[in-house]
């Protein structure tokens, strides 16, 4: 048997998250093989499974690291003293915004990626996280909010980011339409 090649880096679960996530970006879930993966990093697929069992294994690390910043965005706004309730309810409707028009990648493979061979590592996270923020609206508005109203504002942020994830615009190009965006939900919340 061959030596192992030598590398510039030694092979991390972090790393091949890493080349993982920037491939399925650029081809799409469907598109690349651990073997893609495995020759962007100069490794054998092998050493790829080490790591992680599947593709699907993979992708659901990345997804799951991904909502971890989301929940941390949230969390942020949530400890922040000195606000009062409606300041914090805006600020978690605006850095949900930000959050995916910052990372559009992250986003697009958190909530837009529809495969088959994924869809059961994707019902978990998605339904912590969007429990975390409804949670968090109900409790900041004084239990005076229906659970079918945090819904639709939920589903009109999501449809903001995705609409805006298409056009390739930067979170500062679309900031002002953002804000206006969050004053009209704002009306339904407070």
């Amino acid at each position: 048997m061959a030596a192992r090649r030598a590398v510039d880096q030694e092979l991390t679960r972090e790393s091949i998250m890493q080349a993982a996530h920037q491939l399925f970006h650029e081809k799409g879930y469907q598109n690349v093989s651990m073997r893609q993966i495995a020759k962007e990093l100069n490794y054998s697929h092998g050493a790829i499974y080490y790591h992680f069992k599947n593709k699907a294994e993979l992708f659901y690390a990345l997804v799951k690291a991904d909502f971890k910043l989301l929940d941390e965005k949230l969390k942020g706004v949530l400890d922040q003293e000195g606000l009062d309730n409606e300041v914090k309810i805006k600020k978690i409707l605006e850095g949900y915004i930000e959050f995916g028009l910052k990372n559009q990648s992250q986003y697009e493979l958190m909530f837009l990626t529809k495969d088959e061979e994924v869809i059961s590592y994707m019902i978990h996270e998605p339904n912590v996280s969007y429990e975390k923020f409804a949670q968090a609206i109900y409790v900041l508005s004084e239990q005076q909010v229906s659970a079918t109203v945090i819904w639709s504002v939920f589903l009109s942020l999501h449809g903001f980011v995705t609409h805006y994830c298409k056009t390739g615009m930067t979170f500062n190009e679309v900031e002002p339409l953002m804000k206006s965006h969050v004053i009209f939900l704002m009306k339904g919340l407070t």
